[in-house]
């Protein structure tokens, strides 16, 4: 995390560029995104290797539609464990790594250890998953859900 946010302090108008673009079009062409940002080619290709090398690019995904897949139902799931000691958290996420209904998880601060987002196909799906898996995982004390009603910004990094 430290090597990343020196890096970043350390970037150009030109990296940044690149960055917007690769952001909005990660499938471009060297020479499309080397016009878009003014700058010829090779030099374009050796600031992204730059820029990957830093770890300021970590990858390149597609953007995927859940909801054409079958999975328009996203819940947030807060889940508190009974012991915030290491094995607790270990134990909670190794069960976590092989539910494919969890999507995003993160390692809160607060009232709550964990902040999940399923993706279900529907209620009764998550429903499954709630009361055959997740109420079943070693630890967990807790556990409360959260229906999103709209989706308001969708922005995969912030860049500025």
């Amino acid at each position: 995390m430290e090597k990343s946010k020196s890096a970043g302090a350390g970037l150009d108008e030109i990296d940044r560029r690149i960055l917007r673009e690769l952001h909005r079009d990660g499938r471009q062409t060297h020479q499309e995104l080397s016009e878009r940002v003014g700058l010829s080619p090779s030099p374009c290709a050796r600031r992204i290797r730059q820029l990957e090398a830093q770890g300021i690019i970590t990858g390149y995904r597609a953007g995927i539609n859940e909801q054409a897949l079958g999975f328009g139902f996203s819940i947030f799931v807060s889940v508190k464990l009974d012991r915030q000691v290491d094995d607790r958290l270990v134990s909670f996420e190794e069960q976590l790594l092989d539910c494919p209904e969890v999507v995003d998880c993160w390692l809160m601060t607060g009232s709550f250890d964990y902040l999940l987002r399923i993706a279900a196909r529907d209620l009764q799906e998550y429903e499954q998953f709630l009361t055959g898996r997740l109420t079943k995982f070693n630890g967990v004390a807790s556990i409360e859900s959260s229906i999103p009603i709209r989706r308001i910004k969708d922005q995969a990094a912030r860049l500025e």
